[in-house]
């Protein structure tokens, strides 16, 4: 038997009925790349929209089904919240053998590595960093996932289509990371290396922290035409699929 070492990262899938190609495109990836790592992490935005985890609504059966089955394999499943599917609680993990991660998570792959969707990162953005203080808040959550699940799904497609017209009206500064909150998060975990998805900006930043090199992986959002994952194999490298 093959030993896994791999580690793959990927982000900002954007699950949902509609997009059937993004949904072939996930399932073949972890049945048949997936499954040769000894971990895959999810930092955030799996599903398009989220609405609770008693949501069995197509793909969702058969998302669930895959991640057992790849966790039967050996393969260690690892997933952060992102701002589309921050509803996404225990019960879903459970359901699928996954783990759920906190908005910050630290791994060690060598040295200490910090993991995060990214949302948090994006600093300048006001009007959304107040509402992703009031959609955390327990009292919020609840109310929301109390109403029948025909009505979230309903209240879900409005949201999306909002989010779509507010996005046109910000600028492109705004909706990413604010390099000082960057530095003073990597210094808070004390970490070198920072990994997030969210921006939809793939690329990898080299820069000075405390006169030390760090490095900022952004990961790339899927697309119909093919998705990219970021796998740590004893050195990074970014894998097209």
């Amino acid at each position: 038997m093959t030993l896994k070492s791999e580690i793959l990262f990927i982000s900002d899938l954007h699950l949902s009925l509609e997009k059937t190609e993004i949904t072939r495109l996930f399932l073949n990836f972890l049945e048949q790349r997936a499954i040769k790592a000894a971990a895959l992490y999810i930092l955030g935005d799996l599903f398009d929209a989220w609405v609770g985890d008693d949501d069995n609504t197509p793909p969702n059966p058969a998302i669930k089904k895959a991640f057992k089955q790849l966790a039967a394999s050996g393969t260690a499943i690892y997933l952060l919240q992102g701002n589309r599917d921050f509803l996404l609680g225990f019960d879903f993990c459970k359901e699928a053998g996954i783990t759920l991660l906190d908005e910050y998570a630290v791994i060690n792959i060598d040295e200490p590595i910090l993991l995060t969707h990214g949302d948090l990162l994006c600093s300048d953005d006001l009007p959304y960093q107040a509402f992703r203080v009031k959609s955390h808040s327990r009292e919020w959550q609840q109310q929301i996932l109390s109403k029948p699940l025909w009505v979230r799904l309903l209240a879900a497609r409005w949201y999306r289509l909002r989010s779509y017209f507010h996005k046109r009206n910000k600028s492109q500064q705004i909706m990413d990371v604010n390099q000082d909150t960057v530095a003073t998060i990597m210094q808070q975990y004390q970490c070198r290396i920072l990994i997030h998805g969210h921006t939809h900006r793939p690329a990898r930043h080299e820069f000075l922290l405390d006169n030390q090199n760090a490095t900022r992986f952004v990961l790339a959002d899927w697309k119909k035409s093919g998705a990219e994952v970021l796998c740590w194999n004893g050195g990074w490298l970014v894998e097209k699929i």
